[in-house]
């Protein structure tokens, strides 16, 4: 397949339009971080660096770590941006930027996504680390691609809806459920964290159930959500770019997780923003384990 000039848009350098990261700049293993600044501490495990681009709020250093030639991108906050960051990270390496084909051999991808989230139930304070091994999007992206339901969980997205009485709700993006890569959870996360159902939400105060000057449409959304279960998992934490994340990474041939810290737990109505040194432990982790 031949992709148009205005589907893959390549900027003049050679380099993909958003990230302005070249396909020769982009390692096997990445990791995902929202805040642009975050990159710089992660880099800073780095054994050396070979290239830095910032463009808006995508900021990328490619290097080695312990022998590992990895690739840090800062996604910004939201599955939009994810959107934005899979389909550039893919295209670097699974299209020829010269003939704007699919390259013959699909290249695939190690992608962990670190970052913070909000805890959701009494075993998930503030300091714990929680891997992703399902996700659930509340932001509706996934629904717009083919092939959602051959990679989701349809089973347990009917037991959410009915749980959460959103069956026949137009107003709501039906959400979906996906699981992460089931060998990185275990390499990653393995006993020290836990291994938990994340909601990834389309905003930070409504969709999360925080109500400032505006009234929620469900005041007890949160109530609801916490008591969900199934098949033994509960739903353990609140972030906002895990789902997109794990479904594009199926339906594009990669394989991906989360990994966030707790610094609000909204069970116990307790928040921590003195994290940055604990946010550090985790990416320590990562970059071991990745």
């Amino acid at each position: 397949m031949k992709y148009q000039p205005s589907e893959l848009i390549i900027n003049a350098d050679g380099s993909v339009f958003h990230l302005h990261v070249k396909p020769q700049e982009l390692a096997d293993k990445v990791i995902l971080v929202g805040d642009p600044g975050r990159v710089d501490l992660v880099a800073s495990h780095f054994d050396s660096r070979e290239c830095e681009v910032e463009s808006r709020e995508f900021h990328t250093v490619t290097g080695t770590y312990r022998g590992k030639r990895i690739t840090v991108v800062s996604t910004g906050i939201g599955c939009d941006n994810i959107d934005i960051v899979m389909n550039e990270l893919d295209a670097l390496a699974n299209i020829n930027f010269d003939t704007r084909d699919d390259y013959p051999q699909h290249r695939t991808l190690e992608i962990v996504r670190v970052g913070t989230c909000g805890g959701l139930q009494p075993f998930t304070p503030e300091g714990s680390f929680i891997c992703s091994e399902i996700s659930i999007g509340f932001d509706g992206l996934l629904n717009f691609y083919g092939g959602r339901d051959e990679v989701c969980d349809i089973d347990m997205e009917r037991a959410l809806i009915n749980h959460l009485g959103w069956k026949g709700n137009q107003c709501i993006p039906h959400p979906y459920v996906v699981h992460a890569d089931r060998e990185m959870v275990e390499r990653i996360a393995r006993q020290d964290m836990v291994r938990g159902v994340t909601i990834a939400c389309g905003g930070f105060f409504g969709p999360q159930g925080r109500q400032l000057r505006v009234p929620l449409a469900d005041p007890h959304q949160n109530e609801k959500i916490e008591s969900f279960e199934y098949e033994g998992h509960k739903v353990t934490n609140f972030e906002m770019e895990s789902s997109a994340l794990a479904g594009l990474s199926l339906l594009l041939g990669h394989r991906a997780t989360t990994c966030c810290m707790v610094i609000a737990n909204r069970v116990a109505g307790r928040a921590n923003t003195n994290y940055k040194g604990k946010i550090d432990d985790l990416i320590s982790i990562v970059l071991d384990r990745i």
